[in-house]
């Protein structure tokens, strides 16, 4: 089974802040930068938390950190 796959655009600034922040949640996702020049970020989510990913993506796009959160398909499922 494969995660959910989310990319999203991070606040360069701020890119510290949320990868500290999501990496306090035990096994919430796994995170990596992707395009470290446009600050876009991968986030590969097991299903049982995709809820509360989401909730914490919602929160800091709230608070400017994060934009253009989107749900793709899963790159590495051939």
């Amino acid at each position: 089974m494969y995660c959910r796959y989310y990319q999203a655009h991070v606040s360069e600034p701020e890119s510290w802040f949320m990868v500290s922040i999501i990496r306090s949640f035990e096994h919430l996702c796994f995170d990596r930068t992707l395009d470290a020049e446009q600050s876009i970020f991968e986030f590969f989510v097991p299903e049982q938390n995709e809820a509360t990913f989401l909730e914490l993506m919602h929160w800091f796009e709230q608070q400017g950190i994060v934009s253009n959160v989107q749900k793709l398909e899963n790159r590495l499922i051939s």
